[in-house]
């Protein structure tokens, strides 16, 4: 895996900002479709992905290595990603998911063939809680 540093030296940068940099980067070293497959936040060792007893320090590296990852992308002394070329890989087109609330702001996920498409109600036959263990479609 090639290894990239940016040094960037404006002021701060938030995790959006250092990913749309580091896959713009990307970009100019020949990596078509870039996508970030994992990444590390060294201030706070926040990382993805992630697991109870994971090493923030060197598992997010050996995951994207790993799993396709053929750049890693350093911005500044922040944040670091492992980057990948997603051409080549089929989109999935609409997703038959989508997140909707109810009237006391509990989110559901729900199945777009049984709900319809118009409704913006969740239902017990198309919808679940949305909780720690269901996937977020926004």
């Amino acid at each position: 895996m090639r290894n990239l540093q940016i040094n960037y030296p404006g002021g701060a940068l938030n995790f959006q900002s250092a990913s749309i940099l580091a896959k713009s980067i990307a970009k100019e070293n020949e990596v078509q479709e870039p996508t970030i497959i994992s990444w590390h936040r060294r201030s706070n060792q926040s990382m993805s992905p992630c697991y109870d007893g994971a090493n923030p320090d060197t598992w997010w590296e050996k995951y994207g290595e790993g799993n396709g990852g053929k750049l890693e992308v350093s911005v500044g002394d922040e944040y670091q990603f492992v980057v990948m070329d997603s051409q080549g890989y089929e989109t999935l087109g609409e997703m038959p998911l989508r997140n909707l609330s109810d009237d006391s702001g509990n989110q559901y996920l729900c199945y777009t063939p049984i709900l319809g498409k118009t409704s913006r109600k969740p239902t017990p036959e198309a919808c679940t809680y949305l909780d720690e263990w269901t996937a977020d479609q926004f």
